[in-house]
């Protein structure tokens, strides 16, 4: 059933229509595809260092200071701790993280690159930039900031809708 708008939100968009529905056409699935090319794209990049997708994402936002513990890196990585403590024992045993226990508080495991850790990790800006750039091949500056834009609109009725759900 169809929500009723927020009040002071954008009117609902009626571009989708249930009965003639195509998957392929919805832009929340042009933008899985992009996501997924993009990731099977910056692995390949980033092959020399045997990182997978799964597992450059955390390294950068260890690297990035988004996160220092466990639980932080679980929540930016949008993961629970459980699958996120799977991750880090496998790049504990590549050598690129170390982790360690909170002097102040024993329940809280702090992350931090190992030398390794830190030089694999500055090689993913590297591969993003490449196959981003392959990627807008072709767009002017003003398109890509044209793109950028819309695309942060998309953000916003997205989180505004999801906290409309959860109200």
């Amino acid at each position: 059933m169809p929500k009723k708008p927020t009040p002071g939100a954008p009117p609902l968009a009626t571009f989708y229509d249930p009965l003639n529905y195509t998957p392929e056409e919805s832009v929340g699935f042009l933008m899985r595809q992009i996501l997924s090319n993009v990731a099977t794209q910056v692995e390949a990049e980033l092959i020399h260092t045997e990182l997978t997708n799964a597992q450059w994402v955390p390294l950068y936002k260890i690297y990035n200071r988004h996160a220092s513990t466990v639980a932080e890196l679980a929540r930016v990585c949008h993961m629970d701790t459980g699958a996120m403590t799977r991750l880090l024992d496998r790049l504990e045993a590549k050598g690129l993280v170390q982790r360690q226990r909170s002097d102040s508080d024993r329940r809280v495991v702090n992350i931090a690159l190992t030398p390794a850790g830190t030089e694999a990790a500055q090689a993913i800006p590297h591969a993003l930039s490449a196959v981003q750039n392959r990627a807008l091949a072709g767009f002017s500056a003003d398109e890509f900031q044209q793109l950028k834009q819309l695309l942060r609109r998309v953000l916003v009725n997205a989180r505004q809708a999801g906290k409309d759900d959860s109200e």
